[in-house]
């Protein structure tokens, strides 16, 4: 049997794009091994070796390197930030500025604003920046960095292969799936964050997500074929059995969404604050990790990632005290780390800042209704759920991420309480600066929405703004048009037969150089210089294809005919009001959405 070459070609595209996104998996699921295994060797050095601080792990990630066992020094916790900020923010600032603070926030700025272009030299900077920061002692996250190593592959792989930037976009999207999917082992919710995130408002980017899912799939293998396979957390078998205790987790999300508005406001602040100085901008970080360096020499428990001390809170070996000092000593040091230009994540600091949050709660009401909350533990997770919600706009992806960290799917549905209700007390703030309220706003969506929303229209909705015609009979000599012409404002004129019908069309461009041919007054008429191949069109017709229409013939006006009889011109409709009807439109769209 023969091949139908058209099945054949689109076989081969899909083939192309499967293997397109296989790879991104590939790559982001070595950079994810490679920036550990560079976490692991600097915790090793500065932590470890120089520092002798030692904090908790969780339990589903081991120390690949043994301790040395060498005593705690807190001077040492004093001065390692600030040179860490030091040697990142040289780094970062000589070679790649776009590489500061929080790496997602990058990626979606290029998904929305740059075409998803990211420059090639970024996720290496950002890569090594990153590492510095976080295992000197800097306050931040994995999924930052990691997230723009797979974006900036994404970006760059189609750039190589000349796709157009939609594409681009995708794979961008795809590779930020894939590495924060693989380095917290949550493949599916990597997958839904990477559409989620890129909006304030509950939207999902649908393009994204089975590109993204295929890429999330292939990191989170190779990265669990280095570490090991299992979650990022071990929790308490837990579940939810009584109504009653939606009452404490309603309380649990209006505390998440204050220190989530705390968490935001001091990071937005602190941002503010470090730009403006007027120093060298490479000197922020190392003043910024010398701020961080005095809280931790009071507070080491507020440096590093903080995973360990989650674990803890999920273990009941958490004090009062120490999830306190974690939960707002982190806010402070975390937007000082990454406000200030150092490189990091925000996504980690808020599970663990969440997860302290949600413990104090836990933990007051078993103290006072030990029926009702039996188990704080389970305010943990319910917690790191809402707290990244709040501060992020992620409610669905959140949700996911923190069942697949901890291998906990029975709090569902308190989960879904509290971050819908988180959701709903935050949606004024967010720490991802780079998002759009939905895709109306978004740049990247500016010529689909154009075409969705005029195809939605008809001209009929346009008929009170058709511009009467003004029709020539076919017999009319050149001079009584010159007299026409004087006393209208039209560029178009349909011609038409004894009984009004339409029979032509002609343009002032058609007849500018006859206007001033000497003789030709009384010889001419204006039948002759119209055409016969009129493009119409009818009330019944939508906006984008009469757009199509005059762009194709690139015409400025169009008439529009009845639909049962094609001869009878209704009125002119141009091309300026079809595009300032969009965007009364598209006005009204936004105004909905900002009531809503």
């Amino acid at each position: 049997m023969r091949k139908d070459p058209a099945e054949y070609d689109r076989i081969m595209a899909m083939g192309r794009w499967l293997l397109n996104f296989v790879l991104i998996g590939v790559v982001s699921g070595l950079g994810a091994v490679l920036f550990h295994l560079l976490c692991e060797g600097g915790n090793f050095l500065f932590m470890d070796m120089l520092a002798g601080y030692h904090p908790p792990a969780p339990a589903g990630e081991r120390h690949l390197l043994p301790s040395t066992g060498n005593e705690f020094n807190r001077y040492m916790l004093l001065v390692l930030p600030a040179l860490g900020g030091l040697v990142s923010g040289w780094l970062v600032y000589t070679f790649a500025p776009e590489a500061e603070g929080h790496g997602t926030d990058g990626a979606i700025d290029a998904y929305h604003r740059k075409a998803g272009h990211i420059r090639g030299r970024v996720p290496i900077i950002k890569t090594l920046a990153s590492a510095i920061t976080l295992t000197s002692g800097g306050s931040g996250g994995r999924e930052g960095p990691i997230a723009q190593i797979g974006a900036g592959f994404g970006s760059f792989l189609a750039t190589r292969l000349k796709l157009s930037d939609r594409d681009r976009r995708i794979m961008l999207a795809a590779g930020m799936a894939a590495g924060v999917g693989s380095i917290f082992r949550a493949p599916l919710a990597g997958a839904l964050f990477a559409a989620e995130v890129l909006y304030r408002d509950p939207e999902i980017e649908g393009d994204v997500i089975i590109p993204a899912g295929l890429s999330s799939v292939v990191a989170y293998c190779i990265f669990c074929m280095f570490f090991g396979w299992g979650n990022l957390f071990r929790a308490p078998h837990m579940e939810f059995s009584n109504p009653l205790a939606l009452g404490p987790y309603t309380v649990l999300a209006v505390v998440l969404a204050g220190v989530g508005w705390l968490y935001v406001t001091s990071f937005h602040r602190i941002t503010a604050f470090f730009r403006s100085l007027r120093m060298p901008r490479h000197l922020r970080p190392a003043l910024g990790g010398l701020a961080v360096g005095v809280i931790g020499f009071w507070l080491p428990q507020t440096l590093g990632f903080g995973y360990g001390f989650v674990q803890m809170a999920l273990d009941g070996d958490a004090s009062l005290w120490l999830l306190g000092t974690v939960c707002f000593g982190k806010i402070l040091t975390t937007s000082l780390t990454i406000g200030s230009g150092g490189s990091g994540g925000v996504f980690g600091p808020s599970v663990v800042i969440g997860g302290a949050a949600g413990a104090l709660v836990g933990i007051f009401f078993h103290h006072y209704m030990p029926s009702v909350v039996p188990q704080p533990a389970a305010f943990v997770l319910v917690g790191m759920a809402g707290f990244f919600t709040g501060v992020s706009n992620t409610p669905i992806s959140t949700i996911i991420f923190i069942s697949e960290m901890s291998n906990s799917y029975q709090l569902l549905l308190p989960s879904l309480l509290v971050c819908s209700l988180t959701y709903l007390l935050s949606k004024r703030w967010t720490i991802y600066t780079s998002q759009v309220d939905g895709p109306v706003d978004s740049p990247a969506h500016a010529g689909t929405l154009f075409v969705d929303v005029l195809q939605k229209l008809k001209v009929e909705e346009l008929q009170d703004r058709l511009t009467p015609p003004c029709l020539i009979p076919h017999n009319m000599t050149l001079a009584r048009f010159k007299e026409r012409f004087c006393s209208t404002k039209e560029h178009y004129f349909p011609v038409v037969n004894g009984d009004e019908r339409m029979i032509g069309i002609f343009s002032v461009n058609d007849v500018r150089e006859f206007l001033f041919e000497p003789g030709l007054d009384s010889l001419v008429v204006m039948s002759e210089l119209g055409t016969r191949d009129v493009i119409s069109t009818t009330l019944g017709e939508d906006l984008n294809s009469v757009l199509s229409k005059v762009t194709v013939k690139n015409i400025d006006s169009i008439p529009v005919v009845r639909d049962d009889d094609p001869d009878i011109v209704l009125g002119m409709l141009s091309r300026r009001t079809i595009i300032d009807f969009y965007n009364r439109r598209l006005a009204k769209l936004r105004q909905r959405k900002e009531k809503g």
